[in-house]
Protein backbone atom coordinates (compact mmCIF):
# COMPACT_ATOMS: atom_id res chain seq x y z
CA UNK A 1 0.00 0.00 0.00
CA UNK A 2 1.35 3.38 -1.05
CA UNK A 3 0.55 6.99 -0.21
CA UNK A 4 0.96 9.14 -3.33
CA UNK A 5 1.97 12.67 -2.31
CA UNK A 6 1.36 15.50 -4.78
CA UNK A 7 1.84 19.26 -4.62
CA UNK A 8 -0.91 20.49 -6.92
CA UNK A 9 -1.20 23.73 -8.87
CA UNK A 10 -3.67 22.54 -11.53
CA UNK A 11 -6.96 20.77 -10.72
CA UNK A 12 -7.25 19.23 -14.18
CA UNK A 13 -3.75 17.74 -14.01
CA UNK A 14 -4.44 16.39 -10.52
CA UNK A 15 -7.66 14.75 -11.68
CA UNK A 16 -5.94 13.22 -14.69
CA UNK A 17 -2.99 11.78 -12.78
CA UNK A 18 -5.28 10.50 -10.00
CA UNK A 19 -7.34 8.55 -12.53
CA UNK A 20 -4.15 7.30 -14.19
CA UNK A 21 -2.73 6.06 -10.89
CA UNK A 22 -5.99 4.32 -10.06
CA UNK A 23 -5.89 2.51 -13.41
CA UNK A 24 -2.23 1.45 -13.28
CA UNK A 25 -0.90 1.07 -9.74
CA UNK A 26 -2.34 -2.39 -9.05
CA UNK A 27 -2.37 -2.18 -5.23
CA UNK A 28 -4.27 -0.21 -2.57
CA UNK A 29 -3.24 3.44 -2.47
CA UNK A 30 -4.28 6.91 -1.42
CA UNK A 31 -3.70 10.31 -2.99
CA UNK A 32 -2.46 12.91 -0.52
CA UNK A 33 -2.74 16.12 -2.54
CA UNK A 34 -2.10 19.66 -1.36
CA UNK A 35 -3.56 22.65 -3.18
CA UNK A 36 -0.53 24.88 -3.67
CA UNK A 37 -1.92 26.77 -6.67
CA UNK A 38 -0.98 30.13 -5.18
CA UNK A 39 2.55 28.97 -4.37
CA UNK A 40 1.95 29.78 -0.72
CA UNK A 41 4.32 27.03 0.45
CA UNK A 42 7.64 25.75 -0.82
CA UNK A 43 7.60 22.15 -1.95
CA UNK A 44 9.66 20.99 1.05
CA UNK A 45 7.00 22.34 3.40
CA UNK A 46 4.23 20.81 1.31
CA UNK A 47 5.85 17.38 1.37
CA UNK A 48 6.67 17.45 5.09
CA UNK A 49 3.09 18.35 6.01
CA UNK A 50 1.66 15.78 3.60
CA UNK A 51 3.74 13.04 5.22
CA UNK A 52 1.89 13.67 8.48
CA UNK A 53 -1.43 13.10 6.71
CA UNK A 54 -0.33 9.94 4.86
CA UNK A 55 -1.56 6.65 6.30
CA UNK A 56 0.63 4.07 4.53
CA UNK A 57 4.22 2.96 5.13
CA UNK A 58 5.41 3.57 1.56
CA UNK A 59 5.42 7.08 0.15
CA UNK A 60 5.71 8.20 -3.46
CA UNK A 61 6.24 11.89 -4.23
CA UNK A 62 5.03 12.54 -7.78
CA UNK A 63 4.57 15.59 -10.00
CA UNK A 64 1.00 16.04 -11.16
CA UNK A 65 1.89 16.55 -14.85
CA UNK A 66 2.68 12.89 -15.50
CA UNK A 67 0.97 9.77 -16.81
CA UNK A 68 2.37 6.42 -15.71
CA UNK A 69 2.52 3.90 -18.57
CA UNK A 70 3.46 0.74 -16.64
CA UNK A 71 0.68 -1.47 -15.31
CA UNK A 72 0.96 -2.82 -11.76
CA UNK A 73 3.82 -0.43 -11.08
CA UNK A 74 2.96 -0.31 -7.39
CA UNK A 75 3.73 -4.00 -7.02
CA UNK A 76 6.99 -3.59 -8.91
CA UNK A 77 7.99 -0.69 -6.66
CA UNK A 78 7.28 -2.47 -3.39
CA UNK A 79 9.15 -5.55 -4.63
CA UNK A 80 12.32 -3.47 -5.02
CA UNK A 81 12.25 -2.47 -1.35
CA UNK A 82 11.39 -6.01 -0.24
CA UNK A 83 14.31 -7.46 -2.19
CA UNK A 84 16.88 -5.04 -0.73
CA UNK A 85 16.51 -3.80 2.88
CA UNK A 86 19.30 -1.27 2.24
CA UNK A 87 17.32 0.45 -0.51
CA UNK A 88 16.14 3.86 0.67
CA UNK A 89 14.98 5.88 -2.34
CA UNK A 90 13.89 5.03 -5.89
CA UNK A 91 13.30 7.25 -8.92
CA UNK A 92 13.14 7.05 -12.71
CA UNK A 93 15.96 9.51 -13.46
CA UNK A 94 19.19 10.31 -11.65
CA UNK A 95 22.97 10.36 -11.57
CA UNK A 96 25.60 8.18 -9.92
CA UNK A 97 27.96 11.17 -9.49
CA UNK A 98 27.20 14.54 -7.91
CA UNK A 99 30.03 16.89 -8.84
CA UNK A 100 31.87 19.33 -6.67
CA UNK A 101 31.00 21.92 -9.31
CA UNK A 102 27.43 23.30 -8.96
CA UNK A 103 24.99 21.41 -11.16
CA UNK A 104 21.58 19.86 -11.37
CA UNK A 105 21.02 16.20 -10.51
CA UNK A 106 24.30 15.28 -12.22
CA UNK A 107 27.19 16.88 -14.04
CA UNK A 108 28.01 17.35 -17.70
CA UNK A 109 28.85 14.04 -19.37
CA UNK A 110 26.96 10.84 -20.06
CA UNK A 111 28.99 8.46 -17.91
CA UNK A 112 26.81 8.76 -14.82
CA UNK A 113 23.29 9.58 -15.99
CA UNK A 114 20.47 7.05 -15.74
CA UNK A 115 16.94 7.75 -16.91
CA UNK A 116 13.88 6.11 -18.40
CA UNK A 117 10.91 8.33 -19.16
CA UNK A 118 8.93 9.81 -22.02
CA UNK A 119 9.86 13.48 -21.98
CA UNK A 120 7.32 15.91 -23.35
CA UNK A 121 7.98 19.63 -23.59
CA UNK A 122 6.08 22.61 -22.24
CA UNK A 123 8.61 25.41 -22.72
CA UNK A 124 10.52 24.21 -25.79
CA UNK A 125 9.06 23.50 -29.22
CA UNK A 126 10.25 19.92 -29.35
CA UNK A 127 8.50 16.60 -29.92
CA UNK A 128 8.12 14.16 -27.06
CA UNK A 129 10.84 11.52 -26.93
CA UNK A 130 11.73 8.44 -24.95
CA UNK A 131 14.66 9.59 -22.84
CA UNK A 132 16.48 6.35 -22.05
CA UNK A 133 20.04 6.09 -20.83
CA UNK A 134 21.33 3.05 -18.99
CA UNK A 135 25.12 2.78 -19.36
CA UNK A 136 25.31 -0.16 -16.96
CA UNK A 137 22.37 -1.96 -18.63
CA UNK A 138 20.77 -2.60 -15.24
CA UNK A 139 17.15 -2.96 -14.14
CA UNK A 140 18.03 -1.06 -10.96
CA UNK A 141 21.00 1.32 -11.09
CA UNK A 142 22.54 2.71 -7.91
CA UNK A 143 22.88 6.50 -8.00
CA UNK A 144 23.37 9.34 -5.50
CA UNK A 145 20.68 11.76 -6.74
CA UNK A 146 17.30 11.32 -8.37
CA UNK A 147 14.96 13.76 -10.10
CA UNK A 148 11.90 14.89 -8.17
CA UNK A 149 9.37 13.94 -10.84
CA UNK A 150 9.03 10.52 -9.13
CA UNK A 151 10.56 9.71 -5.73
CA UNK A 152 9.59 6.63 -3.72
CA UNK A 153 10.71 5.79 -0.20
CA UNK A 154 9.44 4.43 3.10
CA UNK A 155 7.70 6.45 5.77
CA UNK A 156 10.48 5.57 8.23
CA UNK A 157 13.20 6.96 5.96
CA UNK A 158 11.20 10.05 4.98
CA UNK A 159 10.58 10.89 8.63
CA UNK A 160 14.24 10.28 9.48
CA UNK A 161 15.52 12.82 6.95
CA UNK A 162 12.55 15.07 6.08
CA UNK A 163 12.76 17.77 3.41
CA UNK A 164 14.86 20.81 4.31
CA UNK A 165 12.24 23.57 4.34
CA UNK A 166 14.62 25.86 6.26
CA UNK A 167 17.27 26.05 3.52
CA UNK A 168 15.08 25.47 0.47
CA UNK A 169 11.90 27.54 0.55
CA UNK A 170 11.01 27.38 -3.14
CA UNK A 171 10.46 24.65 -5.71
CA UNK A 172 13.99 23.64 -6.67
CA UNK A 173 16.78 21.57 -5.18
CA UNK A 174 14.56 19.58 -2.82
CA UNK A 175 15.07 16.35 -4.76
CA UNK A 176 18.87 16.58 -4.82
CA UNK A 177 19.03 17.58 -1.16
CA UNK A 178 16.76 14.73 -0.04
CA UNK A 179 18.64 12.25 -2.25
CA UNK A 180 22.02 13.23 -0.83
CA UNK A 181 20.67 12.96 2.71
CA UNK A 182 19.28 9.48 2.14
CA UNK A 183 22.43 8.35 0.30
CA UNK A 184 24.51 8.92 3.44
CA UNK A 185 22.85 5.86 4.99
CA UNK A 186 20.87 3.97 2.33
CA UNK A 187 21.02 3.09 -1.34
CA UNK A 188 19.45 5.47 -3.85
CA UNK A 189 18.51 3.98 -7.21
CA UNK A 190 16.88 4.46 -10.60
CA UNK A 191 14.49 1.73 -11.72
CA UNK A 192 14.01 0.80 -15.36
CA UNK A 193 10.85 -1.22 -14.64
CA UNK A 194 8.57 1.82 -14.47
CA UNK A 195 7.87 4.17 -17.37
CA UNK A 196 6.02 7.47 -17.22
CA UNK A 197 5.34 10.43 -19.48
CA UNK A 198 6.41 13.76 -18.00
CA UNK A 199 4.65 16.66 -19.71
CA UNK A 200 7.15 19.40 -18.83
CA UNK A 201 10.91 19.72 -18.89
CA UNK A 202 13.03 21.28 -16.17
CA UNK A 203 13.01 25.08 -16.10
CA UNK A 204 16.47 26.39 -15.30
CA UNK A 205 16.25 30.10 -14.50
CA UNK A 206 17.65 32.59 -12.01
CA UNK A 207 15.33 31.29 -9.27
CA UNK A 208 16.66 27.78 -9.85
CA UNK A 209 20.23 29.09 -9.69
CA UNK A 210 19.61 30.85 -6.37
CA UNK A 211 18.30 27.63 -4.81
CA UNK A 212 21.12 25.63 -6.38
CA UNK A 213 23.73 27.90 -4.80
CA UNK A 214 22.10 27.36 -1.41
CA UNK A 215 22.14 23.63 -2.00
CA UNK A 216 25.82 23.55 -2.92
CA UNK A 217 26.80 25.72 0.02
CA UNK A 218 25.06 23.22 2.28
CA UNK A 219 26.67 20.11 0.76
CA UNK A 220 30.02 21.52 -0.32
CA UNK A 221 32.16 19.73 2.26
CA UNK A 222 30.67 16.36 1.26
CA UNK A 223 31.05 16.73 -2.51
CA UNK A 224 31.81 15.09 -4.84
CA UNK A 225 29.72 12.03 -4.00
CA UNK A 226 29.64 8.96 -6.22
CA UNK A 227 28.09 5.52 -6.41
CA UNK A 228 30.15 4.32 -9.36
CA UNK A 229 33.70 3.74 -10.51
CA UNK A 230 35.16 6.57 -12.55
CA UNK A 231 38.65 7.09 -13.88
CA UNK A 232 40.60 10.21 -12.98
CA UNK A 233 40.17 11.35 -16.57
CA UNK A 234 36.39 10.94 -16.42
CA UNK A 235 36.16 12.89 -13.15
CA UNK A 236 38.35 15.64 -14.61
CA UNK A 237 36.09 15.85 -17.67
CA UNK A 238 32.89 16.00 -15.61
CA UNK A 239 34.16 18.58 -13.12
CA UNK A 240 35.77 20.81 -15.74
CA UNK A 241 32.78 20.90 -18.05
CA UNK A 242 30.23 21.13 -15.26
CA UNK A 243 31.99 24.17 -13.78
CA UNK A 244 32.26 25.77 -17.21
CA UNK A 245 28.54 25.26 -17.71
CA UNK A 246 27.97 26.78 -14.26
CA UNK A 247 29.89 29.91 -15.32
CA UNK A 248 27.79 30.20 -18.48
CA UNK A 249 24.63 30.00 -16.37
CA UNK A 250 25.89 32.65 -13.94
CA UNK A 251 26.58 35.02 -16.82
CA UNK A 252 23.19 34.31 -18.40
CA UNK A 253 21.44 35.17 -15.14
CA UNK A 254 23.59 38.29 -14.57
CA UNK A 255 25.42 37.07 -11.51
CA UNK A 256 28.58 39.09 -10.72
CA UNK A 257 32.04 37.64 -11.27
CA UNK A 258 32.50 37.57 -7.49
CA UNK A 259 29.92 34.77 -7.25
CA UNK A 260 32.01 32.64 -9.61
CA UNK A 261 35.28 33.41 -7.80
CA UNK A 262 33.79 32.66 -4.38
CA UNK A 263 32.45 29.33 -5.59
CA UNK A 264 35.81 28.42 -7.11
CA UNK A 265 37.61 29.17 -3.83
CA UNK A 266 34.99 27.28 -1.87
CA UNK A 267 35.71 24.38 -4.21
CA UNK A 268 39.49 24.58 -3.98
CA UNK A 269 39.47 20.83 -3.41
CA UNK A 270 39.73 20.86 -7.20
CA UNK A 271 43.46 20.84 -6.33
CA UNK A 272 43.04 17.29 -5.03
CA UNK A 273 41.28 16.16 -8.19
CA UNK A 274 43.85 17.67 -10.51
CA UNK A 275 46.48 20.27 -9.66
CA UNK A 276 45.93 22.12 -12.94
CA UNK A 277 42.14 22.16 -12.83
CA UNK A 278 41.79 25.00 -10.34
CA UNK A 279 43.97 27.34 -12.41
CA UNK A 280 42.27 26.35 -15.66
CA UNK A 281 38.89 27.17 -14.18
CA UNK A 282 40.08 30.45 -12.70
CA UNK A 283 41.34 31.53 -16.12
CA UNK A 284 38.07 30.38 -17.69
CA UNK A 285 36.06 32.60 -15.33
CA UNK A 286 37.98 35.72 -16.30
CA UNK A 287 37.91 34.86 -19.99
CA UNK A 288 34.15 34.28 -20.10
CA UNK A 289 33.24 37.32 -18.03
CA UNK A 290 35.50 39.63 -20.05
CA UNK A 291 34.01 38.29 -23.27
CA UNK A 292 30.48 38.88 -22.01
CA UNK A 293 31.27 42.21 -20.34
CA UNK A 294 34.38 43.84 -21.90
CA UNK A 295 34.24 46.69 -19.38
CA UNK A 296 35.44 44.23 -16.76
CA UNK A 297 38.84 43.97 -18.42
CA UNK A 298 40.20 47.23 -16.97
CA UNK A 299 38.86 46.33 -13.52
CA UNK A 300 40.38 42.83 -13.51
CA UNK A 301 43.73 43.72 -14.96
Amino acid sequence: MISIIISSVNKANLQQVSENIDATIGIPFEIVATDNSKGQMGICEVYNKAMLRAQYDFLCFVHEDVLIKTNNWGQKLLALFEQDPKLGLVGIAGSSYKPLAPSGVGGVGAYTHYHNLIQSFKYKKEKARHAYHNPGKQRLAEVVCIDGVFMATTREIAEEFMFDEITLKGFHGYDIDFSLSVSQKYKVAVTFDILLNHFSEGLFNDVWMEENLKLHNKWNKFLPIKACKLTAEQIFFIEKNTFKNFIDELIKFNYPITTAIKMLWKNRRFFQLNSKLFFKLKFHIFKKYIKSKPSLASYIW
